[in-house]
């Protein structure tokens, strides 16, 4: 396993993105249509769109690349899976409006993201955090394998829900 970030980031809107092969172009709902969940979009090939909890504030995060998958760990709230192509051998975990990216190196490749979520409820009810301590924190774990389609693995708060169903509203493109 490698570590490839692991610290406090500031979110407003609820949003962070993973840049797999340029900036976010505006369209949330392109990076979510056609999928089951709510929290982590892949739909837009470009990036991932990282949903949070908290509105305004920090959040802890995480990301961690495996050789292979780890399993469920049945430990967090909140837990989806998504497919990614990354283009390139770099990706950004960056903040929102793109103020401060935060670059990590992995083979290009096609991989499953796995996004847990803890305390993403309590977040929501804070709704902004003006310290430094995350009341909401969130990993994402990598590792390379063949394209499928997105699952909500678990979902306990409202606020995930409220994400999920309004995922499965969107109609495909095409």
């Amino acid at each position: 396993m490698a570590v490839l970030f692991a610290q406090n980031i500031n979110v407003n809107y609820g949003q962070a993105y993973l840049e797999l092969a340029g900036p976010f172009d505006g369209s949330m709902e392109d990076c979510f249509r056609g999928q089951q969940n709510g929290i982590c979009g892949a739909a837009a090939s470009d990036i991932l769109f990282l949903m949070t909890g908290l509105h305004t504030g920090q959040v802890g995060f995480t990301i961690n690349l495996f050789e292979a998958d780890q399993g469920i760990d049945d430990r967090w709230d909140e837990i989806v899976e998504v497919s990614l192509v990354a283009p390139k051998n770099e990706i950004s975990l960056v903040e929102w409006a793109a103020e401060i990216g935060h670059k990590m190196f992995i083979v290009p490749g096609t991989y499953r993201a796995r996004y847990h979520a803890r305390g993403m409820q309590a977040g929501s009810d804070l709704d902004t955090n003006t310290t430094t301590s995350a009341v909401d924190t969130y990993r994402l774990d990598l590792w390379k394998a063949d394209w499928a389609p997105d699952r909500v693995i678990k979902r306990t708060s409202e606020i995930a829900v409220y994400w999920h169903d309004w995922a499965a509203s969107l109609v495909k493109a095409g």
